[in-house]
């Protein structure tokens, strides 16, 4: 795979160009939307919930950034992946590259967005007295699964996009739901132990509980925790690669 990305480097670089620049083309604002976007989402979340939940909640700011920051991250590139095969066509059509590079590429221009907002999530902990420590550095791992993970849900969703066009709109009803299932402005202690662990089977959540522990616990969490994150990201970068593999030639054909 990496040795095709090397044969493919000019492509892979002039896409993620072309992406990055195609999303801030002909706006004011250009790149600073990386960072407004998110600091008016969290605003508004602020101002709903906190009454609801904020109250209850130490650091709900910070504890609301990192379930958005999280999930706009998986959101963003999931659907920027699932339009990657159908906008790329009058290129792999005519010229025999390997097809998830396109997905690569959209996964490469969200990663940048993400790092942006990273930075200005640590702002925000030093402003509310949440002060980095070394078990910090504990956060690379969930980033690192966390991109593959987009990258193999990705795949799965630019194949299906091939053949089912609706897959567009029921991607975007199910990440509307998935967001009320990801804990992002509520705790989970106040249901029983049994919905509690029906929350582990939700990767987002996993992420997102992951940062929460390290920046506002200061807690690393256990072998187990780590293997399930693991595990789920395997799972579907295996089927993602799978379905480029069993549906390479259809591609061409379908589009």
């Amino acid at each position: 795979m990496l040795e095709k990305i090397k044969k493919n480097r000019f492509l892979f670089e002039e896409l993620v160009k072309r992406d990055f620049n195609k999303k801030y083309k002909r706006t004011i604002l250009g790149i600073f939307w990386s960072v407004l976007s998110p600091l008016m989402m969290l605003l508004i979340m602020k101002i709903v919930f906190t009454n609801f939940f904020g109250r209850s909640i130490e650091h709900y700011t910070i504890y609301l950034f990192c379930g958005n920051l999280i999930f706009s991250f998986f959101s963003e590139s999931t659907t920027q992946g699932m339009q990657a095969l159908v906008a790329n066509a009058s290129i792999f059509t005519k010229v025999n590259v390997p097809k998830y590079i396109f997905v690569l590429s959209r996964n490469v221009q969200t990663l940048i967005n993400f790092a942006i907002t990273l930075v200005l999530l640590v702002v925000f902990c030093l402003i509310d007295s949440v002060f980095p420590t070394w078990k910090w550095i504990f956060l690379i791992y969930p980033v690192c699964l966390l991109v593959l993970f987009n990258i193999g849900v990705g795949m799965i969703l630019s194949a299906l996009h091939v053949f089912f066009k609706d897959m567009e709109y029921l991607w975007k009803i199910f990440t509307q739901l998935l967001m009320y299932l990801s804990a992002i402005f509520y705790q989970i202690t106040s249901y029983s132990e049994t919905v509690q662990y029906l929350f582990l089977a939700n990767p987002v959540y996993l992420f997102i509980r992951y940062f929460r522990k390290i920046i506002l616990d200061g807690v690393i969490p256990t072998p187990e925790f780590h293997m399930l994150m693991a595990f789920d990201t395997v799972f579907v970068l295996l089927i993602g690669f799978w379905m480029y593999k069993r549906y390479n030639h259809e591609f061409l054909y379908r589009l």
